[in-house]
């Protein structure tokens, strides 16, 4: 699994007036008070995951498209500035996407193959008469089979200080989607920001 398997469509906005406002509180004359990154700055994004230090580090915002499994979309909710801008979604387009290419690599070939099933049933009968009652049932027989390897492309924004939790918290989990999540932000301008956590 490469890196634009994972994430793409990447940018990166408010860097250099991040900066200038993590200077804000020894600040006299705003007037000269500059954007470039120096070791006062390095300091606050290194200081330990909620200590507060390291606020300025939510001005630099990134936005990036994350192709991620239901299983690892599951873990990602739990950060409460990973926030969706939009995605792709089951509900509407379960039985539309191609599955062959929807599906990584661990999901068993045999569900593949009763997903490609329930597809086409529920399609056939979409096709023949959609007032047909069953048509509810296949639908939800569908989306519920449906297994945890699943990919999904949703479009993302977060910031620095968000990803220096993820990345603190997911550099060594099990998924493989997390391992290359992680070895992405490793290319984001200044990585070290989010990197360098002391403990």
């Amino acid at each position: 699994m490469q890196i634009s398997d994972v994430i793409s469509d990447v940018k990166v906005y408010g860097f250099e007036d991040a900066l200038k406002g993590a200077r804000y509180s020894m600040a006299v004359d705003l007037d000269k008070v500059k954007g470039d990154l120096e070791k006062t700055q390095i300091k606050l994004a290194q200081a330990p995951i909620g200590s507060g230090h390291d606020n300025f580090l939510n001005g630099i915002i990134v936005q990036f498209d994350l192709t991620f499994t239901n299983k690892a979309w599951v873990e990602a909710e739990r950060y409460h500035f990973l926030d969706f801008i939009s995605s792709q979604s089951t509900m509407h387009r379960i039985a539309r996407f191609d599955l062959d290419k929807s599906y990584i690599e661990y999901v068993d070939e045999r569900i593949v193959a009763i997903m490609k099933e329930k597809v086409k049933a529920y399609n056939d009968l979409l096709n023949h008469d959609k007032s047909d009652p069953r048509l509810n049932k296949l639908y939800l027989e569908l989306l519920y089979s449906n297994p945890a390897g699943f990919k999904l492309t949703a479009k993302m924004t977060t910031n620095y200080r968000q990803l220096k939790t993820i990345y603190a918290q997911r550099r060594h989990h099990r998924l493989p989607e997390w391992q290359v999540f992680c070895d992405w932000i490793l290319t984001l301008p200044h990585s070290e920001l989010i990197t360098k956590i002391q403990d």
